[in-house]
């Protein structure tokens, strides 16, 4: 007999977790929220050095705290930030033209730091 114990039933509907970076603003895919449970604010923090940006869950009381997700009547699950200086900053770090290209970056989740890093550096254009 096997023992299941340690064994979670894995979630085929979370998917690859994602941001979307365009002219207009940022955008998390639902396997973001998904994948770091829900959480309702959130600190964004920027290394520009090495051109990384993550979303780290936090209290709304956190210091620089910004709303995340919010329950949608239609159901939709993803984010969007469409802070002009945001949008800004990250094409100076990268040197994008956003007016020309829109970006996808992958994200990596860091559970012991309840945070999900995206490597501006693995950015791949979308068409």
């Amino acid at each position: 007999m096997i023992d299941l114990s340690n064994f979670k039933t894995f979630d085929f509907s979370e998917g690859v977790p994602y941001i979307s970076i365009t002219s207009n603003g940022i955008t998390f895919n639902k396997s973001v929220i998904m994948k770091m449970k829900y959480p309702t604010y959130v600190k964004l923090l920027i290394n520009e050095s090495d051109k990384q940006i993550a979303v780290q869950a936090c209290d709304e009381h956190d210091d620089k705290s910004v709303q995340f997700y919010k329950e949608k009547s239609n159901g939709v699950l993803s984010v969007r930030w469409n802070a002009k200086d945001l949008i800004n900053t990250i094409a100076r770090i990268c040197d994008w033209d956003l007016s020309q290209l829109s970006y996808r970056v992958n994200g990596v989740l860091v559970p012991e730091m309840n945070l999900m890093l995206f490597d501006l550096n693995e950015a791949v254009t979308m068409v």
